[in-house]
């Protein structure tokens, strides 16, 4: 069995996602047009979260969603049944700046199925990316626009962002290994 490390236990996290959160607000201005697509799972949580970070620097609620990619993956036929997540996209993604989160980057593949399942909502005017960690080892070429924090690794590495529960506060951890 592999050993485990904390790359970024929850103050690291919160800070990552801060960063990430004041990255976005000087890139878009003032967000009108910006709304974030959480990719299911990992995705969705962090979304929220910054979606609370956006809305306190800009003053208004951001609109947050969620995509499951499942059905748009390239491997399906290489995977069991898909665990399908639910999609919850409230809000029209036409002209909109759309920020999809996800809690790790690794070959992009997931990142192209949700630009493909993102397209039965509309034609969003930009599309940007925002992930927790970049692992790297990219298979298609695809680069995310927002990092909390760069993670070099072995391609037989695992990362895992995961949520604990301590005195009833939620609290975030990303361990490799």
């Amino acid at each position: 069995m592999a050993e485990s490390a904390v790359i970024l236990n929850a103050v690291a996290m919160q800070r990552a996602l801060a960063r990430v959160a004041h990255e976005i607000a000087e890139r878009d201005e003032a967000g009108a047009q910006v709304v974030l697509v959480g990719i299911q799972r990992g995705g969705v949580p962090l979304a929220h979260r910054l979606s609370a970070l956006l809305s306190a620097l800009w003053g208004h609620p951001i609109p947050t969603g969620s995509l499951d990619v499942s059905m748009h993956r390239d491997d399906l036929d290489q995977r069991a049944a898909p665990n399908v997540q639910p999609t919850e996209i409230p809000f029209d993604v036409t002209g909109k700046t759309v920020v999809l989160v996800d809690d790790v980057l690794f070959s992009g593949r997931t990142t192209r199925a949700a630009m493909d399942a993102l397209n039965d909502f509309g034609r969003p005017k930009r599309i940007q990316l925002a992930v927790l960690v970049d692992r790297g080892h990219r298979e298609l070429p695809i680069k995310a626009d927002f990092v909390g924090k760069n993670v070099p690794t072995a391609l037989n590495e695992i990362v895992a962002v995961r949520l604990k529960c301590a005195r009833g506060k939620s609290v975030w951890e990303v361990n490799g290994g």
